[in-house]
Formats: structure tokens, C-alpha cells, sequence
């Protein structure tokens, strides 16, 4: 039996998430309001389930700066893979481990735009 695949709406935030430019992060919140959705936990779903090596899902966090959860998980090595990858991209964090606000996307119609393309 074939698989599904992901649905109109999962692709949608796969794409969206594709815009988020290397050294920067959006929040779930953010990438929803990207998407017209009204659930952060949605978009949480989508990607936790997306099949995808293209999509740079590490740039996706919690509000507030916090990392958030990382391929269904939200501690341990797993948040540290997504650290790292984040580091690497030029992100830097403050003492108690928040992502500094210059690399954090705001909830704006300039970055909604940016973020649909």
C-alpha cells in the first residue's frame, strides 16, 4: 500500500519554512500567520512530519526565542543538533539560552510577504 503523501496544507508550510533566510528564525506562530492558519500547533504537526531534507525546519521555534522541539522531540541531544545547526548559521543565543531578537522574525506584513513568496 503506497504512503500519502503530504497534504496541500503540509506543503504549503514547507514552502513557507524554505523562506526563512539562513541566520534568522520565525516562530510557529509566525510561519501560521504566514499560511493563513490560526494554529501554531498545526504547523508544530507539519513539521514534525515533513519528509524533506530541503526544509530547513531548525529555523522554525517556540515563541519567545525558545528553540522549541526538533524532529518531534524537545530535549536532549536532539535540541542540541538544533542549536548547533543554528550557531552555524551565524545565530546567536543570551546567557539563559533565548535566540537574540536580531535573528528572530517578527508577526509582520513585510515578513509575511517575504515568507509567502
Amino acid at each position: 500500500m503506497k504512503s500519502k503523501g503530504p497534504t496541500e496544507f503540509q506543503e504549503r508550510v514547507y514552502a513557507t519554512v524554505r523562506r526563512i533566510p539562513p541566520g534568522k528564525v520565525a516562530s510557529y506562530s509566525v510561519v501560521a500567520s504566514a499560511v493563513d492558519c490560526r494554529s501554531p500547533r498545526a504547523v508544530g504537526q507539519a513539521m514534525r512530519l515533513c519528509p524533506y531534507d530541503d526544509v530547513p525546519c531548525h529555523r522554525v521555534v517556540a515563541a519567545g526565542g525558545r528553540l522549541g522541539g526538533f524532529g518531534g522531540q524537545d530535549f536532549g541531544k536532539v535540541l542540541q543538533r538544533k542549536k548547533q545547526m543554528l550557531l552555524a548559521e551565524g545565530v546567536t543565543f543570551r546567557p539563559g539560552g533565548q535566540i537574540d531578537e536580531e535573528h528572530v522574525l517578527p508577526d509582520s506584513p513585510g515578513v509575511r510577504r517575504l515568507l509567502r513568496g
